[in-house]
């Protein structure tokens, strides 16, 4: 049988104190899938962007027609197509979605398929800087294939 001192609790406590808050980041992480074009320097720069936000990211290396398939068949209108497809806690992030979103999705937790930015606007996450964005919206998409807009960015000033 072992016998615990003191000393022995103190130092357990102290590395407890020390490791406690990467332990709760890490856990409390949202956890993201990306596929995406292993060649694709903007999905790069998306995935960095949301790694940089707090979030666990991993990524899948998938293109052309099989990326498409697999992104009409999990419910995203083809009008809404964008380059690289996440999905978190049931969710499909489709394209250049900033961060802010997704964290607002998370919380509402609509009845729905995820959100869209279709295409790859200029200045969204990932797509160049933001003070030289071009307008763009965010799309919820229904589980009908109906979709709204979710949030809206206008141009930089």
């Amino acid at each position: 049988m072992s016998h615990v001192t003191r000393r022995t609790m103190l130092a357990g406590a102290a590395s407890l104190a020390a490791v406690a808050p990467q332990l709760g980041l890490a856990q409390g992480a949202p956890a993201i899938h990306v596929l995406k074009d292993p060649n694709c320097g903007c999905c790069e720069a998306w995935v960095r962007i949301l790694e940089d936000e707090g979030f666990a990211v991993t990524t899948e290396a998938s293109r052309g027609a099989l990326l498409i398939r697999h992104k009409i068949g999990n419910g995203i209108p083809q009008e809404m197509i964008s380059c690289h497809t996440g999905k978190i806690d049931g969710y499909f992030i489709e394209g250049h979605v900033p961060p802010a979103d997704i964290r607002r999705l998370l919380s509402e937790r609509p009845d729905a398929v995820g959100l869209a930015v279709p295409g790859m606007p200029y200045g969204s996450p990932g797509m160049g800087p933001e003070d030289a964005r071009e307008a763009y919206d965010v799309f919820l998409i229904r589980r009908d294939g109906t979709t709204e807009v979710f949030s809206r960015y206008d141009a930089a000033a």
